[in-house]
């Protein structure tokens, strides 16, 4: 017998907070109580965490190019 899961689709929101914000997500069913809270939708939808979680992180989680490598050579996408 096979189980499936539910699918849920996940949203990313703009954190509302008096001394700055952030971006975070959540499954789109928790997502009601926080817009009544105030927070801001950035994208709704995701199909997957880990999707939302890279859209909320931004650049912030990338790799950084190694030094040496032809990427880390480049800037702007032409030769430094």
């Amino acid at each position: 017998m096979r189980f499936t899961q539910p699918v849920e689709s996940w949203v990313v929101y703009q954190v509302v907070a008096p001394r700055g914000g952030g971006r975070a997500m959540c499954p789109a069913s928790e997502w009601p109580a926080l817009e009544a809270a105030g927070h801001t939708l950035i994208q709704a939808g995701l199909v997957n965490e880990g999707q939302a979680e890279r859209l909320a992180r931004g650049t912030a989680g990338d790799a950084k190019p190694r030094a040496g490598s032809r990427d880390a050579a480049l800037v702007g996408g032409r030769p430094a």
